[in-house]
């Protein structure tokens, strides 16, 4: 399963490092790993992607320039780290394990999601 964790409480502007980690039963090896959002009342987005070889990326136009996506596959982990935070940031955040070695933006992309970390961002 997924485990992702280093959400809480921040301040506009303030940055937070969100980390998920794979169990040796779904290990993210050869896939890629996303980043989706789900705030109150809408709908899952995606956040940002990541190829399995760590060369390809893709961001949200919403995140773009602030967060960034990484992954260590020595430690079956893939970070967000999240900088200049707004309050539209606020969701809970979930990271997903691709179908394939790139995933793209849609949750049809990928099969094996983490429980969520609650990211909120006062103004």
């Amino acid at each position: 399963q997924l485990q992702a964790f280093g959400g809480g409480l921040v301040q506009a502007g303030g940055s937070l490092r969100l980390s998920c980690v794979a169990s040796p039963r779904r290990t993210s090896a050869g896939n890629a790993m996303g980043w989706f959002r789900q705030a109150p009342g809408k709908a899952r987005e995606f956040v940002a992607t990541i190829n399995w070889s760590g060369d390809t990326t893709a961001y949200a136009d919403s995140v773009k320039g602030r967060f960034t996506i990484s992954r260590d596959n020595a430690k079956n982990t893939v970070y967000l780290q999240m900088n200049s935070l707004k309050p539209e940031d606020t969701a809970v955040y979930y990271c997903a394990r691709g179908l394939s070695a790139y995933a793209g933006r849609s949750t049809s992309g990928y099969r094996y999601w983490g429980q969520g970390t609650l990211v909120t961002v006062s103004s």
